[in-house]
């Protein structure tokens, strides 16, 4: 059975930089702590990462996986489907963007995620993963958008 993650956050950046930042998979290990090696595999006729293989830490281990992007509902949506792991059946999930209140300066993401691995774990092990997992996809992206704003100068 699959665990499911939902959460929300506000980020002070456009939809359009916050989808930019979640696209660009290549710059993860920069700001996501626990992805150690991305490696993109097939891109599409835009050049934009369509099959991506990840190693990343897992509660002390190595992990590697393998996820296939949609861009079929950007930029308001950034949507991926596990092709390959070695601990996870499923591990899928999606980013959405939209203004907040008509600003166009602040966006709404939404996260989703479903997972299942191909061993059972204890409830509380699994509850702090998901956390952990949720802290890296809203709020170290939200700090890395916020960081590439102020850096760029741009207030968009």
């Amino acid at each position: 059975m699959a665990d499911h993650a939902l959460e929300q956050t506000v980020i002070d950046a456009s939809p359009a930089r916050c989808y930019a930042v979640a696209a660009d998979v290549e710059a993860y290990p920069e700001w996501a702590p626990d992805i150690k090696a991305v490696t993109v595999v097939e891109r599409d006729d835009e050049q934009r990462p369509t099959l991506v293989a990840f190693r990343a830490a897992a509660m002390g281990h190595s992990t590697s996986y393998t996820l296939r992007y949609d861009y079929s509902g950007a930029p308001g949506r950034l949507a991926w489907v596990l092709e390959a792991g070695d601990i996870a059946r499923k591990l899928d999930g999606y980013y959405d963007f939209a203004e907040v209140d008509a600003d166009p300066s602040r966006t709404d993401v939404r996260y989703e995620l479903l997972v299942e691995l191909v061993f059972p774990l204890p409830v509380f092990v699994k509850r702090r993963a998901e956390l952990k997992i949720i802290h890296t996809a809203l709020r170290d992206l939200k700090r890395r958008v916020e960081a590439v704003q102020t850096a760029s100068g741009d207030p968009a």
